[in-house]
């Protein structure tokens, strides 16, 4: 099948359509007529070569679109589907067995290797081959290659051109909170980092039930969007010092949980000081490889932790079926994020969310 994709042909330079053929669906692929495609950070470092995902290569791994082909032994979704595509995982390791697919002994390789596991890529040109599979879909063109692990069936009537985002960010935010912070109703949060993934997890917070959500950030309207979306103060990180304001919200003990999404050293470390004793800090930010944070030991001994949070410790299957029926019922209003671009347009939308215009970029496929 001749395709066009967004390529990214070298480190650091903008994205480029160009023709491409797709393999037709090996068994236990699907191919998908794709509706949307969100922009995220991974997207945006991959690029970078903060991974070494192997260039040349298509990104984009918040797809949602329409199943248009399946491979053999295809079950679970057929032709004409409305799909969400996520990440990929092996299915077979112990992680994955136990249910926890975001930490699959093999997430690397199903998600960063470019490839399928036998080395080969779906997509060819005439020049050679084109890496892809990132993410176990490649979601930057008209159509993509999936597995049937990473394909996500949801409601008809939910909206393809907004979904895209809930297969990574909006689910790793959300899901920090509800699946792995899990705050119990009357618990107080702190969020750092007001973009998209931020703000999914503050409304995820008011879902939760949280009485004090507190958004931190240097972006006053992205502030203002917090408070909009159910935050119940913010602050600007920089006016005045973060602890000890978030300190004074909760009567000098600190915050019971907390939320880091900018994978800044620093930030990690307020968001650690801040917790009252027994706190849970949650860190989500995607730092460059080899980055390192220093904490007070001594903090810690008094219960408070830090752990590690990929894709929102999600299900896909179970958890973006959930986010999709909160947001048809008007509490997860994760529309208001959204702004979205054609594809001719796709060095805009990244530009526009690198300068912080725009929260959540979202491509569209005509």
């Amino acid at each position: 099948m001749r395709i066009t994709a967004a390529l990214t042909e070298t480190k650091g330079a903008p994205f480029t359509l160009a023709p491409l053929d797709l393999d037709d669906p090996r068994p236990g692929e699907v191919v998908v007529k794709m509706v949307s495609s969100g922009v995220c950070h991974t997207d945006l470092i991959v690029r970078d070569q903060w991974y070494p995902v192997p260039l040349p290569a298509v990104l984009g791994h918040e797809g949602a679109g329409v199943v248009a082909a399946v491979g053999g032994g295809v079950t679970s979704v057929g032709v004409g589907d409305h799909v969400v595509l996520t990440f990929n995982s092996c299915g077979g390791c112990r992680m994955c067995i136990q249910g926890r697919p975001a930490y699959c002994d093999q997430f690397f390789a199903c998600n960063f290797a470019g490839s399928r596991p036998d080395g080969s890529t779906p997509l060819h040109r005439e020049t050679g081959d084109v890496h892809g599979v990132f993410f176990g879909q490649s979601a930057f063109a008209n159509y993509a290659l999936a597995t049937e692990r990473n394909v996500v069936k949801v409601d008809p009537g939910a909206p393809l051109e907004l979904l895209g985002p809930l297969g990574c960010g909006i689910q790793t935010g959300a899901g920090g909170v509800l699946n792995s912070l899990k705050p119990p109703a009357g618990s107080s949060i702190a969020v750092f980092g007001a973009g998209s993934v931020g703000l999914s997890a503050v409304m995820a917070a008011v879902v939760a039930g949280c009485t004090t959500i507190v958004a931190v950030d240097l972006n006053d309207q992205r502030l203002e969007l917090a408070k909009e979306v159910g935050a119940t103060h913010v602050i600007n990180g920089a006016e005045g010092d973060t602890v000890a304001l978030l300190r004074d919200l909760t009567s000098g003990l600190g915050v019971d949980y907390t939320l880091e999404t900018t994978a800044v050293p620093a930030v990690l470390r307020q968001a650690v000081d801040a917790l009252n004793q027994g706190g849970t800090c949650g860190l989500i930010g995607a730092a460059a490889l080899g980055t390192e944070v220093a904490l007070d030991m001594s903090s810690l001994l008094f219960g408070r932790s830090v752990r590690g949070i990929v894709e929102g410790d999600s299900v896909p299957h179970l958890f973006i079926p959930k986010l999709v029926d909160l947001y048809q019922q008007g509490r997860f209003p994760f529309d208001k994020l959204i702004k979205s671009y054609a594809f001719d347009d796709i060095n805009q939308a990244v530009e526009d969310s690198e300068k912080g215009t725009t929260l959540k970029p979202v491509i569209t496929f005509a």
